[in-house]
């Protein structure tokens, strides 16, 4: 796709200044947290104290914010057209439950306790190896929505998969995280794992649902009500996602200066995740001649990853200094870059999948 057409796509999805330099963004957020982690270390490990539960409560609200506008934009009524169009929810359930999560598990393990074993401390390998867990088992449930857009996928069918996928994920993320990391020999501590979930995806997906309902309700089901809500918080969100990038990064700053090509390790295996995963799924519905608009979301939610479930919850466990918490955050950096190659793979190849 030329640089022209990828422009006409980014306007025709409606995409603000933040989402088309979502990379630099994040990538300045990442640089300040470093420097400020390096020049200010008392303040960030005064500030990674303020926890309750071994969940720290400064990252809780800036997740909270992040996540809570894209929350309010998941019409969970779309579940009963499920079966309008099963061929697609099919590959994503299957890609994102009973496929993605073993393969990041098994990468984890291939990397760092085989291509890597010579370069990381074995202990710090397996923080690293449950921060990629955590990732694998945690499928996107908020920039799906741009992904999608980019592709021209049918807007309808992405709140399905969102909402299948989110209903999902409360019954089966913390028993998938729990099997895969009781396999690399970590402990897990149930009561934290199952408080994350409830705090990053129960409770912000009850008042999201809330407070569209309520929406939609004084304004005579006028879907626009919701738009313009979230469009009115996406500040909100967009403070939300780098300041907590800017913590994360601060907190880990001296690991990153001492260590300058952990980085790079962590993020190998993620990125041959992302594009396996994205191969998988897009082939599948290839040959089951799945229509493009759904073909190609399918696809993109099975590549992606919720990062602000996986980085909370990897908080939670293993602390905010910890080698998983690290993980995670990478994920981040590594998520925009990738996705955004996978999303014009899919528009050039469009003319490959059945028109509707």
């Amino acid at each position: 796709m030329s640089d022209a057409a990828v422009h006409i796509d980014e306007r025709e999805a409606g995409l603000g200044l933040f989402e088309k330099w979502l990379s630099l963004w994040v990538g300045a957020a990442i640089l300040g947290g470093i420097a400020l982690g390096n020049m200010a270390p008392g303040l960030f490990s005064a500030l990674a104290t303020v926890e309750y539960a071994s969940v720290n409560l400064i990252v809780a609200v800036l997740i909270w914010a992040m996540i809570f506008p894209m929350m309010v934009s998941v019409d969970f009524s779309a579940v009963r057209h499920v079966g309008d169009k099963p061929k697609g929810l099919i590959i994503t359930l299957v890609v994102n439950w009973l496929i993605k999560p073993f393969t990041m598990a098994a990468l984890g393990l291939l990397f760092f306790e085989v291509f890597f074993a010579d370069l990381i401390d074995p202990a710090d390998a397996q923080q690293y190896i449950a921060g990629l867990i955590l990732l694998g088992a945690a499928p996107c449930t908020a920039m799906v929505f741009v992904w999608s857009q980019l592709t021209k996928g049918d807007p309808a069918y992405t709140l399905v998969q969102v909402a299948a996928n989110d209903l999902i994920m409360i019954v089966a993320f913390a028993p998938i995280v729990a099997l895969l990391l009781g396999v690399t020999d970590i402990a897990v501590p149930w009561e934290t794992l199952l408080l994350s979930v409830a705090l990053y995806v129960v409770v912000p997906l009850a008042a999201g649902a809330y407070v569209r309902n309520r929406l939609l309700s004084s304004h005579d089901g006028d879907e626009s009500a919701v738009s313009a809500f979230t469009a009115r918080m996406k500040p909100v969100s967009i403070i939300g996602l780098l300041m907590t990038v800017l913590l994360l990064f601060g907190f880990q700053a001296e690991t990153i200066v001492s260590h300058p090509l952990l980085i790079a390790l962590i993020a190998a295996p993620i990125i041959v995740q992302s594009y396996g995963i994205f191969f998988i799924a897009y082939s599948a519905a290839k040959a089951w001649k799945v229509p493009h608009a759904v073909a190609a979301p399918c696809a993109l939610i099975g590549t992606s990853n919720f990062f602000e479930l996986a980085v909370a919850v990897a908080i939670g466990l293993f602390g905010l200094g910890s080698g998983a918490a690290l993980a995670t955050v990478v994920g981040v950096l590594v998520e925009v870059p990738v996705m955004l190659s996978l999303v014009a793979i899919a528009n050039r190849t469009r003319a490959q999948f059945p028109a509707s």
